[in-house]
């Protein structure tokens, strides 16, 4: 396979300096010391992208991936290693990268095809179809700093992808378009792959990393940990989120350790609060192997963990789970009482582990886990202890239906009558319906 861009030790390296002035300093030499603590936000990366290859790269934030679609395009320069394009790029960044914000729409078309090397005769050859793509209607005529980011994106992604690009690069623009739009690029992709165009592009949708890449790969910190298909990646991806990721298993870790590192996945501002006669000492999320994450498969088994403690005699604890959507919406949930286990007594000083495991049909997307210890004290509901949003679940998924769940359908397409095809001097066809009328 030919090569379309290689990337080949490449380091980027920023000087962070405490104060504006300490810039100053260091630019003109005025002290012997310097003034700054370096970043690296890329450390020896090296990969290539072949042709007509579609290419993921993925990463927690600040793991340089971002960086490294720029040092591609040309807008940063590394410290060192060597960049090679072999193709005419087309990028979409940064939103707003490449528009003048007083401009209005169709100026900054001319803009950006002029920008890329496109004559204006060739722009206008390509005009109706960037209009029609965008469908912004009359607001093309506006000036963009009235846009909203949907309409934004919609004029961007549609200039990048009609100025017949051999090299698409995209970084997670098209979060901020509407699902529809999304659906609409989505199938430009499959366009462009089968027209044997290379796509690299950045992305937090694991679920279109899984569904739309050739293959992926994956950062941290500045480092490439690995390279290689969709799913090790994802899989490696979800052991990183939880820092559980090496190279090389250290199984000498201990149990506190192991807690230290769960405890990663959890979020500091979690909302708590109850009597406290009771608490949830600790929660956990394992995939269908039996390991940490915070990132389930879609239709892969996976199991909540929470572990409880009594500070006093407790008639008959609830434990409780609830999943809600980034909105707030709560989507679905369930206690012991519910699923009629346990409701026991619970002594002061008593410790109990509760799992959850169930099968994950929600669609691709965000979720937030809440955890809720409760119980009756005679006909009074009590809460001892509550945990809000407290774990963010990322489901991926290569296929979304509509709604908050998947009903799992088993679909089948069964021929009730074709017609015939009859060939003639035109080519026309017939339909053998005719042969019936009469």
């Amino acid at each position: 396979m030919e090569t379309a861009i290689s990337i080949e030790h490449v380091n980027k390296i920023y000087k962070l300096y405490p104060r504006p002035v300490d810039r100053i300093i260091d630019t003109f030499h005025l002290m012997p010391w310097k003034k700054y603590s370096e970043h690296h936000a890329l450390k020896d990366v090296s990969f290539t992208v072949g042709k007509g290859e579609t290419v993921g790269i993925i990463g927690t934030n600040g793991s340089g991936k971002s960086t490294i679609l720029k040092i591609i395009t040309g807008v940063l320069h590394q410290n060192s290693g060597e960049v090679k394009v072999d193709g005419r790029i087309s990028a979409l960044l940064e939103l707003g990268a490449g528009f003048n914000s007083e401009y209005t729409g169709m100026e900054n078309i001319y803009l950006n095809g002029t920008m890329i090397g496109f004559s204006k005769e060739e722009i206008d050859a390509k005009l109706q179809d960037i209009l029609d793509f965008a469908d912004i209607g009359e607001f093309v005529y506006q000036p963009v700093k009235t846009y909203s980011s949907g309409m934004f994106v919609r004029l961007a992604f549609a200039i990048a992808i009609n100025i017949e690009p051999e090299i698409l690069i995209v970084d997670e623009a098209l979060s901020v378009g509407d699902v529809f739009f999304q659906a609409k690029c989505y199938r430009k992709f499959d366009d462009f792959k089968k027209m044997g165009k290379t796509i690299l592009f950045v992305s937090h949708d694991l679920s279109s990393i899984s569904k739309y890449c050739d293959r992926v790969i994956l950062l941290n910190q500045g480092e490439k940990l690995g390279e290689g298909s969709p799913k090790e990646m994802i899989d490696a991806y979800k052991q990183v989120l939880v820092g559980q990721y090496s190279k090389e298993a250290d199984e000498s870790q201990t149990k506190s350790e192991v807690e230290a590192v769960i405890n990663k996945g959890l979020n500091p501002e979690t909302l708590e609060y109850g009597s406290k006669k009771a608490k949830i000492t600790s929660c956990r999320i394992t995939d269908d192997k039996g390991r940490e994450t915070t990132a389930i498969i879609k239709g892969n088994e996976f199991t909540i963990h929470m572990e409880a403690e009594a500070f006093e005699n407790l008639q008959a604890p609830i434990f409780a789970f609830s999943i809600k959507n980034i909105k707030g919406t709560e989507i679905t949930g369930t206690n012991t009482m519910f699923e009629k286990v346990f409701l026991e007594k619970m002594n002061a000083g008593e410790k109990k582990e509760i799992t959850f495991r169930q099968r994950m049909t929600l669609q691709g997307g965000e979720y937030l886990l809440s955890l809720g210890l409760t119980g009756y004290e005679g006909s009074d509901f009590t809460v001892y202890h509550r945990l809000y949003d407290v774990i963010n679940i990322t489901v991926i998924s290569d296929k979304d239906t509509v709604g908050f769940y998947d009903m799992e359908s088993e679909v089948e397409v069964k021929s009730l009558w074709t017609p015939t095809v009859v060939g003639g001097n035109n080519g026309e066809e017939k339909d053998n319906r005719q042969d019936h009328i009469g």
